[in-house]
């Protein structure tokens, strides 16, 4: 089996549990082609434990296990049968989740989302890529699946040296899936929608939204429309912004099929909109905001703070006293401090004084491992405007 060295520092980084060894980090490049297991030693060639080699990413190591034990398919089973455990545990009887997340499962380079019978997977690295087939039997195996999608179709790859790729993998995949989040069905695309065919990291949050909807709400950057149909269940009137009309069309589809006569589908940009609604001197008591990723690397994070803090800014201009305010950022280059900063000087720009009634991430199914803050994306807070 092949051999990597890690330097003094790489060797600190690999025993204080962080599972990510850096290029830099390697005494040697192993002529490899990618994907495959390696031995990890420190710099005296004391064996450290095993990974997955990439030739391509600055990521070259991801950790796989400590012992000297056979990455194979006995492993990997197990891996799989104990991240999807977790979840039958957490929620029995759900049949909508997130079955794998990556590193949190001791799975790198793996995600798998559960639509009832249908599995949909992402295959991000080289090793996952390599070991696609074996990995697609696994899950077959597991949940006996009526269809299995490939949705690799993510610019990630690339820095792994591989393509971006969609694809039925076995079985039958319909072009969309219905499933129940709470009083709510929704309806997503696994074939081509967002992510894996829908947001499962939002999935409580959704169903939170609905206990805190009241009075006219808005939601912006609705996509299908998962928050703006936990608000009608209760608020007297949900305007509902989304700058896609295909995806307007699909979220007026969820709007009928649930039978909603409460919801206004408004096609428009969400910025553009908040700036119009104060002008205009609008009041909602409840509003939603769930904004794509502003910073895809660590040199947008400026303007992902300006993109953050204006839209605030006009939803905390927008609330009525005792208003709602739901706002979310699922880019991990904004961390909790520098989110929770930017939401207090919305506050003091918009002269409102605010209240934190939740701090809160991505969905149970989602777990965060420790030494992995990069598992840990997704702000979740609930605002309430005191005046």
């Amino acid at each position: 089996m092949p051999q990597v060295a890690l330097s003094s520092r790489g060797a600190e980084r690999w025993q204080s549990g962080h599972p990510w060894i850096y290029r830099a980090d390697l005494l040697h490049l192993p002529p490899l082609a990618g994907g495959e297991v390696v031995r990890v030693v420190d710099p005296r060639g004391w064996f450290l434990g095993k990974a997955f080699y990439s030739s391509t990413s600055k990521i070259a190591l991801r950790w796989m296990s400590f012992e000297d034990v056979e990455v194979g398919r006995e492993l990997l089973a197990a891996r799989i049968a104990q991240a999807d455990a977790l979840r039958r545990a957490l929620d029995p009887g759900e049949t909508t989740y997130r079955v794998i997340h990556g590193e949190a499962d001791l799975l790198p380079g793996l995600v798998v989302d559960r639509y009832g019978d249908v599995l949909s997977v992402q295959f991000l690295i080289q090793a996952t890529e390599a070991r696609r087939e074996l990995l697609t039997d696994l899950l077959v195996a597991h949940f006996q699946p009526r269809g299995v999608m490939d949705r690799s179709d993510v610019n990630v790859r690339t820095l792994e040296g591989l393509e971006p790729r969609r694809a039925v993998l076995r079985g039958e995949v319909p072009e969309r899936i219905e499933y129940a989040e709470g009083l709510v069905r929704v309806s997503a695309d696994v074939r081509t929608g967002q992510k894996t065919g829908a947001f499962l990291d939002q999935r409580e949050n959704h169903q939170l939204a609905a206990s805190y909807a009241r009075g006219e709400a808005l939601d912006c950057f609705s996509y299908l429309g998962a928050f703006a149909l936990q608000l009608a269940t209760r608020a007297t009137r949900v305007t509902a912004v989304e700058i896609s009309e295909q995806a307007c069309e699909a979220l007026r589809r969820n709007v009928e099929r649930n039978g909603f006569r409460n919801v206004e589908v408004v096609a428009a940009n969400a910025f553009d909109f908040l700036r119009d609604a104060v002008d205009e001197g609008r009041r909602f008591d409840t509003i939603v905001l769930d904004p794509p990723s502003f910073a895809k690397n660590k040199d947008a994070i400026e303007s992902a703070v300006r993109g953050y803090k204006e839209i605030n800014l006009r939803a905390l201009q927008l609330l009525a006293p005792g208003g709602i305010l739901m706002t979310a950022s699922c880019t991990y280059h904004v961390d909790e401090e520098r989110f929770e900063t930017l939401l207090a000087s919305a506050a003091a720009d918009a002269r409102r004084r605010v209240q934190v009634v939740e701090r809160r991430g991505a969905s149970r199914d989602h777990p965060v491992l420790t030494a992995l803050r990069e598992t840990r994306y997704l702000k979740f807070y609930v605002l309430r405007v005191v005046d």
